[in-house]
């Protein structure tokens, strides 16, 4: 493969892709405007040629692209956000990709594309299917890895299908850290900034509910059902959280009371299925919030092996 760009590239997980595949590419050209995640794609990539903001590219401008990657920010779309659908500006930038690939169709008619996106209102994907002239297939990274995430992919690649379950649990990702067990601190004072959570015993042994009025504590939103595959990793940290371990790992902890604590940034490299040391330049917080924009490499590989 000659040329590619990757439109809101991020930290360059097409990028991760490919090399698994072991692709070669003369130029990767890639849109983005996140100065963390620009550095970080530069530290693993340095020959990427960085473009900026992608309302300031040009496919005409470009050499031949072989492949257009995109995945275009996603909250305006998300059934978790306010949904203001494509009245979001964000969700707009969609409108943007399509122009650099309709650009690029003009010098390589035969040029691939992939997008990303959340599963949104069907209105929306449909208008989204009649641009790109595909249906989007739906696939969940749970085959793929200890992670619930369903994503839509349009794509011209044909005759792509579900991957293969790999069958990954939570229990073959899971680095080696201590649990901090709310039991186990019967009698402390919870402020905003603690790290345990949870059900709780009290006094009398009981279990009481968490506390409501500690803001952190929203995280139980995920709660002890995800016992073997992690909830959609996000960029909001309390959204991030280990809530419930695999029995056989942490059994004591487990019988008396709910365990929990963050993801480590190698674990939500395992969930995204991306290298363990890939990040090299980046704070934690900043590695975490690139992985929950990222895609997860391993759901991309698949769609690509149908080509490549």
């Amino acid at each position: 493969m000659k040329n590619v760009l990757s439109l809101f590239d991020g930290m360059s997980c097409a990028q991760i892709a490919l090399s698994k595949l072991n692709v070669q590419v003369d130029n990767y050209f890639a849109s983005e405007i996140d100065k963390h995640a620009m550095k970080e794609t530069l530290a693993n990539f340095p020959n990427t040629k960085m473009l900026g903001d992608v309302r300031n590219v040009s496919g005409y401008d470009l050499p031949k692209i072989d492949f257009v990657f995109g995945g275009s920010p996603c909250q305006g779309f998300s059934y978790s956000g306010k949904r203001l659908n494509f009245d979001d500006p964000r969700s707009k930038l969609f409108f943007e990709y399509a122009r650099v690939l309709k650009e690029c169709h003009h010098a390589n008619p035969d040029v691939l594309f992939l997008l990303e996106n959340v599963k949104m209102r069907q209105e929306d994907q449909d208008v989204i299917s009649k641009i790109l002239g595909v249906k989007p297939i739906e696939i969940n990274s749970s085959l793929v890895s200890a992670q619930n995430r369903v994503r839509l992919y349009w794509t011209n690649i044909p005759n792509v299908t579900q991957p293969t379950d790999k069958g990954i649990g939570l229990i073959d990702i899971l680095d080696d850290v201590d649990v901090i067990n709310p039991s186990a601190i019967r009698g402390r004072r919870l402020t905003n900034k603690a790290t345990i959570l949870g059900r709780r015993l009290n006094d009398k042994g009981r279990r009481e509910d968490y506390n409501k009025e500690i803001p952190i504590t929203q995280c139980l939103e995920v709660r002890k059902t995800n016992r073997n595959k992690s909830n959609c990793l996000t960029t909001v940290a309390k959204d991030n959280v280990l809530t419930s371990l695999p029995v056989g790992r942490y059994p004591d902890a487990f019988k008396k009371s709910l365990p929990f604590r963050y993801y480590t940034v190698k674990e939500m490299c395992r969930l995204q299925t991306v290298p363990d040391d890939y990040f090299k330049v980046s704070s934690d917080n900043q590695a975490k919030k690139m992985l929950g924009n990222g895609w997860t490499v391993d759901v991309i590989t698949h769609i690509l092996n149908n080509e490549l």
